[in-house]
């Protein structure tokens, strides 16, 4: 059974950083893509950045600021986030599509208040 844990997300002043990270377990199969994606309170759930093969995508909100990468150990994402701002507070998600199958993580908190 594949599982995603995500790691990083905290409380930063405006302004700051952060780095989450996600790790996929549970899979001899290598991800086709990855991504993050948020939900902040009464909002739905929203693409952030998502990588495949050597192409990123990112929100217009965060291009600029936020950096999507692999990293050299199989089904690991991460996202470098900076100049963090109020609205970019929300619960991050990670995602994994995996031969057709997407899957997610539980979701880590990012509080971005000053």
């Amino acid at each position: 059974q594949v599982q995603l844990v995500e790691s990083g997300g905290g409380l930063v002043q405006p302004g700051g950083s952060l780095r989450l990270s996600c790790a996929a377990s549970g899979s001899i199969f290598s991800a086709n893509c990855m991504g993050w994606y948020r939900q902040a309170p009464g909002k739905q759930r929203e693409l952030v950045a998502v990588i495949r093969g050597g192409t990123t995508t990112y929100a217009d909100s965060v291009r600029g600021r936020f950096s999507i990468s692999r990293g050299n150990k199989k089904n690991t994402v991460y996202l470098q986030m900076s100049s963090l701002k109020p609205e970019d507070t929300a619960v991050y998600y990670c995602n994994a599509e995996i031969l057709s199958v997407n899957y997610w993580g539980q979701g880590t908190q990012v509080t971005i208040s000053s």
